[in-house]
């Protein structure tokens, strides 16, 4: 955290969302309430990363789905090279596995968009003074899930795999995949196959029924 915020100024905030209109609105959200500035926007994974290390802010809220690398990948190569980095992940999925995939990649924070406005600009501030944030609902069943000992097969994906099974399930060939994550249909094609063993999934009903069960196709991609 810089000087400025340490003293109580605004927190300097980087968005990154592929859609205008969602960033438009975090935006006024942010900045209408006094303690926020937003220094730049990204629409894209890498774009995310190279604006973050340009502009260095404060905290960095990011989506989780986006073109490209998407934004685990970011959260990731960010991380990988400031371990200091305050990321706060936005997603509409409520389910457990992406704010466990989140905060493992390095995220301080993550919180559904469906959330409360306020509940965004507390996370923002707490992200940005190195604490740990996660929408209650969620954070109660992660915990809830410790305390059972539950686990999801899809939990056994690497983050890689992870996104060609979410894009799969929702319905993209192949090749549409690969032209996204900027990845051969060849490499694909080895996911998909590692992604159906460790699912027991023979087809794509079976990925997509995996998916729904798992609660990854609850978001407009």
């Amino acid at each position: 955290m810089n000087e400025s915020t340490q003293q109580g100024a605004s927190i300097t905030v980087l968005l990154a969302d592929d859609h205008a209109i969602v960033r438009m609105g975090f935006r006024l959200l942010l900045e209408t309430a006094g303690r926020c500035r937003v220094v730049g926007e990204a629409d894209d994974g890498e774009q995310a990363s190279s604006l973050y290390f340009k502009l260095k802010p404060d905290v960095l809220v990011i989506d989780i789905a986006m073109p490209g690398i998407g934004g685990l990948e970011a959260v990731n190569r960010i991380r990988a090279r400031d371990p200091t980095a305050r990321m706060l992940v936005l997603s509409a999925h409520e389910d457990t596995s992406y704010p466990r995939r989140a905060m493992q990649a390095g995220a301080l924070g993550y919180l559904s968009k469906r959330g409360a406005p306020t509940e965004l600009l507390r996370a923002v501030s707490l992200v940005a003074q190195g604490s740990t944030y996660i929408e209650p609902a969620i954070a109660q069943r992660l915990a809830l899930q410790g305390v059972h000992g539950t686990k999801d097969p899809v939990d056994a994906l690497s983050e890689r795999e992870f996104e060609v099974f979410v894009h799969l399930a929702g319905g993209k060939s192949v090749a549409q995949i690969a032209e996204l994550l900027s990845l051969s249909p060849r490499t694909v094609g080895t996911h998909l196959y590692n992604i159906k063993q460790k699912l027991h999934a023979q087809n794509a009903a079976e990925l997509t029924l995996a998916a729904l069960r798992a609660g990854v196709l609850n978001e407009g991609m």
